[in-house]
């Protein structure tokens, strides 16, 4: 958002700050123009001139000034000098008695002024009727913001009733509305991120290798430039992305969220329908089935003394980080700086390591192309062998969502929620209906989750050639179990490399 101009501080005891706060930037009565507009005239009534802009966007009312991004570091004296403040309205200020008196005191105690456009001149606070008014202008903010959150609050109860939604899209997800401000008309699958995250779940289910996890992921959206979740929506709603990185918390979470079956959720949880059953209000990202290994498969796992498989893997781009060896002493080679790789493990004091003098490194590009050259004319001419998780029938997975249900429901009985006649009838007859449908399910023939194989018509060398990057090439060196021992120049061979003995790619 542009900001109107400034002036340099000159010490004419009229130097303000412009305070302008939206919770959303979609609040046309209190656009971000509007308000600029109105503190600039209140500005000029009072003989000033703005040295600087307190924008707060997407803050709350509810939100202390001395803790908003903006505002807060003028409060605390992190800033230039500055002679007082000046917003479009005191509502502007805080949404709160306290806050609003608070600030005002602040301001007023270190001599500066408080000038806002809903108030003819600067706020005198000597002025008991002044006082006052700042009091009751203060009250009626709050009041209002009360108003407002219980208005939202009791929609959002509704919606949930109506199966509607209220809050953003999962990821993966969009809302289509047919007017472009009225409600959602429908829930869909986002053409780009449900994609990319499908592919995130199907290489972590479809890995053997144990260096597809996570963390991996997370470190390849984001070399790739995938957007996360907070900077899609940002772009969907027409905002700059500011470039965040994917995180661990944040991928985990959507992958195993039931939010991916479809489901409305509400703080964390399905939203629950008449029927006992969770509310559908979208196609599914993947089956139950999928969600449940997905789960099993993203388990923290013990790490080792030096941090891991998965901590060592998420670890740069290079080539032949984690499968390149010392020679002389079988510690791990690390990137050494304009060297390339080497071992620095005498250096790092691990005991074992001691006599490894002198120890090997090599250029960067002159190892990964001794491996390349290796690996293609072992493996090149191998079939690729596409491996996808096929997730079963799922049938065991539906009957034991449905007699969680069931017991939830006899909880809720035994807690006196269905002691009415016509709430006794309704739990009889769909308690009933649920021991019907697991009935039928049982009968059906289960057909087990597992990997299933497709033949493709690519080389292991088309692979490796049109590998987005070396990250992406490591994973084909880890499918073929491939490590490489580097040793000092006095060697007879410097290099040595060695993978599995087979001739397809497992993927």
């Amino acid at each position: 958002m542009d900001r109107p101009e400034t002036t340099d501080y000159d010490g004419c005891g009229k130097c303000l700050v412009g305070v302008r706060r939206l919770s959303r930037k979609s609040e046309s009565t209190n656009s971000p123009e509007k308000q600029g507009d109105l503190i600039l005239k209140a500005t000029t009534e009072v003989g000033g001139h703005i040295i600087g802009w307190a924008d707060d966007w997407e803050v709350s009312g509810a939100t202390d000034p001395l803790t908003r991004p903006e505002f807060g570091p003028w409060l605390r004296g992190e800033r230039e000098p500055y002679d007082g403040i000046v917003g479009a309205a005191v509502d502007r200020i805080g949404r709160n008695v306290r806050d609003v008196l608070n600030t005002a005191y602040t301001i007023h105690g270190a001599g500066q002024l408080l000038v806002t456009a809903d108030h003819p001149g600067v706020w005198d606070l000597d002025d008991p009727n002044q006082e006052s008014e700042l009091l009751v202008k203060a009250l009626g903010a709050q009041l209002e913001h009360r108003a407002i959150k219980k208005r939202i609050q009791d929609e959002h109860v509704r919606a949930r009733k109506a199966g509607q939604p209220k809050k953003k899209p999962s990821y993966g997800y969009m809302y289509v509305r047919r007017i472009p401000t009225g409600k959602v008309d429908e829930i869909v699958l986002h053409p780009e991120a449900s994609k990319e995250i499908r592919n995130v779940a199907q290489r972590i289910l479809a890995d053997t290798t144990g260096e597809i996890t996570v963390s991996t992921e997370c470190a390849r959206l984001t070399r790739e430039g995938v957007l996360t979740p907070h900077d899609l929506l940002a772009v969907m709603y027409g905002r700059e992305p500011k470039g965040k990185e994917w995180t661990y918390q944040t991928l985990k979470q959507i992958l195993c969220s039931e939010a991916s079956l479809g489901y409305l959720m509400h703080k964390g949880k399905p939203v629950l329908g008449e029927d006992g059953r969770p509310k559908k209000i979208a196609p599914a990202l993947w089956d139950r089935a999928t969600r449940d290994a997905l789960i099993e498969k993203t388990k923290a796992k013990p790490r080792s003394k030096g941090g891991g498989k998965e901590s060592q893997a998420a670890r740069g781009t290079k080539l032949l980080v984690g499968i390149g060896y010392c020679g002389s002493c079988g510690e791990r080679l690390i990137v050494n700086g304009l060297k390339g790789y080497g071992c620095t493990a005498r250096v790092r004091g691990i005991p074992t390591s001691q006599s490894c003098k002198p120890a090997p490194t090599m250029k960067i590009k002159l190892l990964d192309a001794i491996v390349e050259e290796w690996f293609l004319a072992e493996y090149g001419s191998g079939q690729v062998m596409k491996k996808e998780y096929d997730p079963g029938t799922g049938y065991s997975a539906q009957i034991a969502d449905i007699e969680a249900d069931r017991k939830r429901l006899r909880e809720d009985r035994s807690a006196g929620l269905y002691d009415a006649e016509d709430d006794a009838e309704w739990f009889r007859t769909e308690y009933a209906r649920m021991g019907e449908e697991i009935a039928e399910l049982k009968k059906l023939p289960e057909r087990p989750a597992g990997m299933r194989m497709i033949p493709t018509d690519r080389t292991i060398a088309h692979e490796w050639r049109n590998a987005r990057d070396d990250a992406a090439r490591r994973e084909l060196l880890h499918e073929f179990g491939v490590k490489v021992r580097l040793f000092p120049l006095r060697a007879k061979d410097r290099v040595k490399v060695e993978g599995v003995n087979v001739f397809e790619l497992v993927r």
